[in-house]
């Protein structure tokens, strides 16, 4: 029988690599079609290399706990040759009779397509940089300070970007960490107790210094919730406040959306979509799934698809179509007990609106002459300041807060 690579897919748009975490087969195991056969784990989720035809294992190449491109050679497998043009491994011999071969003609007119042999790359070999991003290339590296060509180039041996360096005190000229401090540091962490960080922490770093990169703001407004929480109490399936302040900002950012547009030179891009994000926790990070068109959407249509991502977010197996970029993100640290923070937006985002833990507050109640307790949270909105100066910010925000007070309505 034919025998034919199983590779490693592109599971996602931005995909570029992925670990090998778990082989669910052996050597000589007989397999279906799009049987589960590798666990691998992305920047983003864990998901499964499957097999592209029903056939028998023949052999493994991939190890666990290493990385591999796309397109790499994971494992082998004997198919038949039905089965093989089934699965578009091979074509049938009418198919390939019915094209006749290139002219010569044709073959100079492609030679500008043509690769040098020891140009080629083994696509069976894993990678070998380290650490590694969500392109699978090494950390770039963005720097305010002077570095020397010499010490660029050291740094992108070992993966690292400048972000690495903050707190070494240089002995160069002007405070300039010069080669000899570099590796002087590097000796020294040699020293320390050291652990591999995950595909999605280094992930995470590298979003949130490309996110600092630029001039970022964050606003406050306090915002009453007890119209929201009673609205919920009535409803039989209950939406989390993070659906209730999706729904509002969707509603409010539609209302103008150069709010969540992005700076190109000297234009504002708007959205063409008001897709959001929301936060969740997972081992060692922050997934952030998206729902689409979420101002077209009802609480009620939103809440399925809301509590399904969580799920599939908590077990690190989003689906593709939940994990492109969406222009802002909502984030829940209330839970924790946090009433402050400054939220980073991402770096493709302008907005994120982070919702604190609600406290009951004495508000003065004109109509009562009196002081009455009120559920609170502190909204807070951080920005790309050079979209939006702190009124408009704020603006959006009061926005966000007079929606709520009618949740009936969202």
């Amino acid at each position: 029988m034919p025998r034919f690579p199983i590779q490693m897919p592109q599971l996602g748009e931005s995909m570029a690599e992925a670990t090998v975490r778990e082989i669910l087969i052996s050597p000589g195991d007989e397999v279906k079609a799009d049987q589960n056969i590798f666990e691998v784990e992305t920047d983003k989720a864990m998901m499964e290399v499957t097999t592209p035809c029903s056939g028998k294992i023949t052999e493994i190449a991939a190890d666990v706990g290493t990385s591999y491109a796309v397109g790499s050679h994971l494992a082998f497998i004997d198919a038949t040759e039905e089965d093989a043009i089934k699965a578009g491994l091979i074509r049938s011999q009418d198919n390939a009779e019915a094209d006749p071969p290139a002219t010569e003609e044709e073959n100079e007119a492609n030679l500008h397509f043509a690769i040098d042999e020891k140009d080629m790359i083994d696509p069976s070999a894993p990678l070998e940089v380290k650490p590694t991003v969500r392109d699978g290339l090494p950390v770039p590296i963005r720097s305010t300070v002077y570095l020397s060509p010499r010490m660029r180039h050291r740094m992108e041996e070992l993966g690292l970007n400048s972000a690495d360096l903050a707190g070494l005190p240089g002995s160069g000229a002007g405070g300039r960490v010069t080669v000899e401090d570099f590796e002087k540091f590097i000796s020294d962490i040699e020293q320390n107790r050291t652990t591999e960080a995950s595909p999605m922490r280094i992930a995470v770093a590298d979003s949130m210094r490309r996110s600092w990169t630029r001039p970022l703001a964050t606003v406050t407004v306090p915002i009453i919730l007890d119209e929201v929480l009673a609205h919920r109490k009535s409803l039989e399936a209950k939406p989390g406040i993070t659906l209730y302040a999706m729904r509002a900002l969707a509603i409010a950012i539609a209302e103008d959306t150069a709010v969540a547009g992005r700076l190109i030179g000297n234009r504002i891009v708007h959205p063409n979509a008001i897709d959001i994000g929301f936060a969740v926790e997972v081992a060692d990070g922050v997934l952030v799934p998206v729902i689409r068109d979420v101002e077209k959407k009802s609480l009620n249509e939103l809440q399925a698809p809301y509590d399904e991502l969580v799920r599939r977010g908590q077990e690190r197996k989003l689906p593709p179509e939940s994990t492109g970029a969406g222009i802002a993100t909502v984030t829940n640290v209330g839970p924790f007990g946090i009433t402050a923070a400054t939220p980073i937006p991402l770096p493709e985002q302008n907005l994120v609106l982070g919702l604190m833990a609600g406290r009951q507050t004495p508000i003065w109640d004109k109509e009562a002459g009196s002081f009455v307790p009120k559920m609170e949270s502190n909204f807070i909105l951080s920005f790309d300041h050079r979209i939006l100066d702190g009124g408009a910010a704020g603006r959006l925000l009061q926005r966000v807060g007079e929606l709520l007070q009618k949740p009936a309505d969202l």
